[in-house]
């Protein structure tokens, strides 16, 4: 009997036997036999103690990579190492970053020609003074339209002049600063790496031209003076400029006008008539300086300060507080000359003499 799918009358002579048919395309050459992983025991090794017919032959050894694959490996290692040389040796590399100048401050100390004026009111004072049009806080510190330069864009430039004017704002205007408490909203703005000097101007004060505290910022003594009035009046300019393609520099000019009262034994000491409110004018010209790092972190340089304060007798110690004389006091005596602080130019070098120009007109 024919097998399953056999014909009838059997398998053709000459016709390849049973299921042969269906692996006739399979050929089972050498590197077919080789590639196999599992082994067959030949019959003598199969007499022995085995207890599998097959054995796994060991992994063959890792196809070396193609000629394609190391020309590519080898394009890949020079282009890395190329970019690697040119990093190093590239000419127009970021410059070094350079330590900051040490901050050059100068206080001078205005005393006035007669009796300081006062008034109960503030607003009369400041209605009678230079004053009187000024804006009230930091609105009275306007930005100037910015511009870009050469080497640094008109958002750039904006964030300097930006970053100055915060300058001015907390370390002019802040009532905590002016009363001789925080000075961390100030010290913030700061380029870190002159935090050493700013912070051993206040742990060790002096009269030197680098470490006075007033020459970062203006503060009163709080034993002797308190704000009459919170609305400070400003006027001045700020004025933005490239020194060089990694350096912009802003050179700030304000006139800053505090309504000031005694308090604690400077008002007890003082007559009825005397105890009153009068003005304090501080001039700040400052200069700023920005790399490329302080525009990022919107922090800056400060490496020229310049106040002329009054009325203060010559002989006060401004570098670390501002002892200001108060309405009815008089100065034993004056400086040189007559110096506006509401007007441009040079000031006196040691000690000025607060022109009558500048105090109110009662």
């Amino acid at each position: 009997m024919a097998g399953p799918g056999e014909p009838p009358e059997g398998t053709p002579e000459g016709a390849p036997a049973g299921g042969e048919d269906e692996y006739r395309s399979v050929v089972f050459d050498e590197s077919f036999v080789r590639a196999a992983r599992l082994q067959e025991y030949s019959a003598q090794e199969r007499m022995g103690d085995h207890a599998r017919a097959v054995r796994r032959r060991p992994a063959a050894a890792r196809r070396s990579y193609s000629k394609q694959a190391v020309i590519l490996f080898l394009l890949i290692a020079v282009a890395f190492g190329t970019a690697i040389y040119m990093g190093v040796r590239h000419p127009y590399q970021a410059p070094v970053a350079q330590r900051p100048e040490p901050l050059r401050m100068t206080v001078i100390p205005l005393a006035p020609q007669g009796a300081v004026p006062g008034a109960e009111k503030p607003a009369e004072l400041y209605a009678h003074s230079p004053a009187a049009q000024f804006r009230v806080g930091a609105s009275g510190i306007n930005l100037p339209s910015s511009r870009g330069t050469s080497h640094f864009s008109d958002g750039q430039v904006m964030t300097a002049l930006t970053t100055a004017k915060d300058y001015l704002v907390e370390s002019s205007l802040d009532p905590d600063v002016l009363t001789g408490g925080t000075v961390r909203s100030a010290r913030i703005l700061l380029d870190p790496r002159q935090l050493d000097q700013f912070d051993q101007s206040f742990a060790h004060p002096a009269a030197d031209g680098r470490h006075a505290p007033t020459g970062w910022l203006v503060r009163f003594d709080p034993t002797k003076v308190a704000l009459a009035s919170p609305g400070i009046r400003v006027q001045g300019t700020l004025h933005a400029t490239e020194t060089d393609k990694d350096t912009l520099e802003v050179t700030s000019d304000h006139t800053f006008v505090y309504a000031l009262r005694p308090v604690g034994k400077e008002a007890k000491d003082a007559k009825d008539e005397h105890a009153k409110a009068s003005l304090f004018t501080v001039r700040r010209e400052l200069q700023f300086r920005f790399d490329r790092e302080d525009l990022r972190m919107r922090q800056t340089e400060l490496i020229v300060s310049h106040m002329q304060a009054g009325p203060l007798t010559c002989s006060a110690d401004a570098a670390d507080q501002l002892r200001p004389l108060l309405a009815g006091q008089k100065a034993k005596a004056g400086g040189p000359a007559g110096t506006d602080p509401y007007a441009t130019g040079d000031a006196t070098a040691l000690c000025g003499s607060l022109a009558a120009t500048a105090q109110p007109s009662l």
